[in-house]
């Protein structure tokens, strides 16, 4: 039985070290990541427990991946091997300004990507648990991965979880139109719905004058419950601010902001789930705000998509430690 229940897609990422470009690079630095991993695995790191539901390819690849998933405490008991398939791969540049960061994906027909309908018993999943969570990105894979997010989305309703839903848009795996039309399904049954103003926009048409009338809208529009944003202002590559925004019932909270140095930014918004989801756990959205910005400001500071951090991290920054030295 677990605190939360993530379902999507991990896929093994590839870097040139020193800032290099692909083209002239003679050697590449091995991680894994992938949304829901992330946010699952922040989870773990404040004590929670949570399981992470995909396939992989039966092959070394495949076992690479799960054995990291395990390594962060983030249990594969529901994670299907798959022979014969192939596991996604992403290329992944860093930037210095004016040079922006670049991604380059190669995922096609991975493993997760041909998943269909009934492949997973989501009743027995879901059983005993609090909490499912999903990114837009699983539903952006194919029409069948699409699907299934839906299956499993009405399975955890029935079940009586809580569903939180990422819209995290990524242009390169689909189309504006899709996205909409995808989204505009799986959201009526979304109770918490992670979104950035300008992805509100740019899919909905929804605008306003400041993030409240966002949420608003996106609430009346799809019923779900709280909607939450991240907070960034980006002057340099490296150096950016970061903080949290939440409206529920009415309210809206703010988290403070945070001078951030970054070593790697990837994942910071997934750390910011994984805070929020531990504040809701406890039924307190200003919490949530609190730990997920505080969880993603460090997650800047560390390399990979992981969050490797630990609670009192979490705590020394929400209190104001500073930098001293931990001796």
């Amino acid at each position: 039985m677990h605190d939360l229940i993530a379902f999507g897609e991990v896929m093994v990422r590839l870097a040139p070290p020193h800032f290099q470009r692909l083209e002239q690079t003679r050697s590449l630095d091995v991680e894994i990541g992938g949304a829901e991993l992330n946010t699952a695995s922040g989870l773990t790191r404040l004590g929670r427990s949570a399981a992470w539901v995909s396939r992989v390819p039966d092959n070394p690849l495949g076992k690479l991946i799960a054995n990291r998933v395990r390594e962060i405490g983030v249990s594969d008991c529901f994670v299907e091997y798959v022979p014969d398939a192939r596991c996604g791969l992403y290329f992944l540049e860093f930037g210095a300004s004016p040079r922006a960061s670049s991604i380059l994906y190669d995922r096609k027909d991975s493993a997760i990507a041909r998943v269909q309908r009934g492949m997973f018993d989501w009743p027995r999943i879901f059983a005993g648990v609090k909490w499912f969570h999903v990114t837009g990105i699983t539903a952006a894979l194919s029409i069948g991965s699409a699907e299934v997010v839906d299956e499993a989305m009405q399975a955890a309703k029935a079940a009586g979880l809580t569903v939180s839903m990422d819209l995290n848009y990524r242009a390169k795996l689909w189309t504006r139109e899709r996205a909409a039309h995808v989204m505009s399904l799986l959201l009526p049954m979304c109770d918490v719905l992670i979104a950035s103003e300008a992805d509100a926009e740019f899919l909905f048409g929804i605008t306003g004058e400041d993030f409240t009338e966002v949420a608003e809208d996106l609430i009346e529009r799809f019923g779900v419950k709280t909607v939450v944003g991240t907070r960034r202002e980006a002057s340099l590559v490296w150096r950016n601010r970061f903080g949290a925004v939440g409206y529920s019932a009415g309210q809206t909270y703010e988290s403070e902001w945070y001078e951030v140095e970054i070593v790697d930014r990837l994942g910071a918004g997934d750390a910011l789930a994984a805070g929020l989801i531990h504040g809701l756990l406890d039924g307190d959205l200003k919490k949530g705000l609190d730990y997920g910005a505080a969880m993603g400001a460090l997650k800047h500071t560390i390399p990979g998509d992981i969050p490797w951090i630990t609670a009192d991290e979490v705590e020394a920054v929400l209190q104001g430690q500073g930098l001293r030295v931990r001796r």
